[in-house]
């Protein structure tokens, strides 16, 4: 009965998840926009969570990699390298206009590598030394496109790039509204499919990586790094791998974003945006899968939804209080609020194991039971190894 129960609210989430663009597209294509960039983030999330979630690694320079799988993309899907540099003109007149199925992989890897190089010069770092190092590693990215329009003009500086191509694949274009039987998708909505594809991808790649070797073994460095090197753990190779695996579905994501936009520039890729991703991480539940998709949601959307909270409360001001400014001010307010009533994020990962008993240290050890290493913890005597042949209780 439990079991029908759960297999029918999950075909209810599936169709809901579904139905949403459609739905949201009858109340216009701004709303369905918002859900867009809402599963870009549960992207950037899913991936920032493998560091910080997993291996426990302080990552605030994580925007980097959505900048480089965005320029990335934004170079091979537009005309600029064609207009900039005449030998490329000359084997590319209109530019490369690369394919989907190319850009994914080649986004994935090149963000990967980067990643892993940001992590090699890392290893002995923790803590906030980390997050120093990682916060510049993302402003150092920002600045380089910011000033590679001289004395070669590779990013075209702050002004950015523009007509980037919309995907295109199997004689699809994103870019341009479906029409079915007298039915009409719009752009907006057949990227939201795109986009949820990609994201259940990411969801089944960070579970199965989870509940594997190399997940235990990021999950152990991340509670005591010591302990897991004197287990046999290579703990550098991990390190570089958890940085290798989040950064490339950074790139991925910054990938879709380029298309999705049309534009890029480095106003998109600020700090600010770092610390978003690390507090969508953090408020929606740390190293928990869907607790981090609640809390990428949740972040992404609110600012969209407060637009209108906040202008009837300039209007109320005449216009003294900027509307942006009002914003930030609620959802600076509504995450102190979160973070004190759930510490532990809204969604927080249950605890792993059988179901311990915790009692205070010194307490009396119920009879039938064994007492553990840890002192307030007992196991019952029936589930340790070998109990089914030969009974055991120890009394205090």
């Amino acid at each position: 009965m439990k079991n029908s129960k759960n297999l029918a609210l999950y075909i209810l989430g599936v169709v809901a998840v579904l139905a949403l663009p459609i739905f949201l597209q009858s109340q216009g294509n701004a709303w369905v926009r918002i859900a867009d960039i809402a599963l870009l983030y549960v992207m950037l999330s899913l991936g920032l969570n493998i560091v910080v979630g997993y291996a426990g690694l302080l990552d605030l320079g994580y925007v980097a990699f959505f900048a480089i799988g965005a320029y990335l993309y934004a170079l091979m899907g537009s005309t600029h390298l064609s207009e900039t540099f005449p030998w490329f003109k000359a084997m590319f007149p209109n530019g490369l206009h690369t394919s989907l199925l190319i850009v994914v992989p080649l986004a994935l890897a090149v963000a990967g590598v980067l990643g892993v190089m940001l992590g090699a010069p890392t290893l002995k770092l923790r803590g906030d030394y980390l997050a120093i190092v990682t916060l510049g590693f993302g402003e150092i990215i920002r600045v380089f496109l910011n000033n590679l329009d001289q004395p070669i003009n590779i990013t075209n500086g702050p002004k950015g790039i523009t007509a980037i191509d919309s995907i295109k694949f199997w004689g699809l274009d994103l870019g341009k509204a479906w029409k079915f039987d007298g039915f009409t998708i719009s752009s907006v909505t057949l990227y939201y499919y795109l986009f949820l594809a990609l994201v259940v991808a990411t969801i089944i790649i960070s579970h199965r990586l989870q509940m594997s070797r190399t997940g235990r073994a990021w999950m152990a460095i991340r509670e005591d790094e010591i302990a897991a090197k004197a287990m046999g753990i290579n703990t550098r190779n991990m390190k570089l791998l958890a940085f290798g695996m989040g950064a490339s579905f950074g790139g991925v994501s910054g990938a879709m974003f380029a298309a999705f936009q049309g534009f890029v520039s480095p106003e998109s890729f600020s700090l600010m945006e770092s610390v978003m991703i690390v507090a969508m991480v953090v408020l929606g539940g740390i190293g928990h899968l869907p607790g981090v998709i609640l809390g990428a949601v949740l972040l992404a959307a609110l600012p969209e939804v407060l637009r209108y909270v906040a202008g009837p409360l300039q209007a109320l001001t005449d216009g003294r209080l900027d509307a942006s400014i009002l914003r930030q001010l609620f959802i600076a307010l509504a995450m102190i609020i979160i973070m004190l009533v759930r510490p532990r994020g809204l969604w927080p990962s249950p605890e792993h194991g059988k179901t311990l008993q915790r009692k205070g240290v010194g307490a009396p050890v119920a009879p039938g039971s064994l007492q553990t290493h840890a002192p307030g913890i007992e196991t019952p005597a029936d589930e340790l190894p070998g109990a089914a042949s030969r009974p055991m209780s120890i009394n205090p």
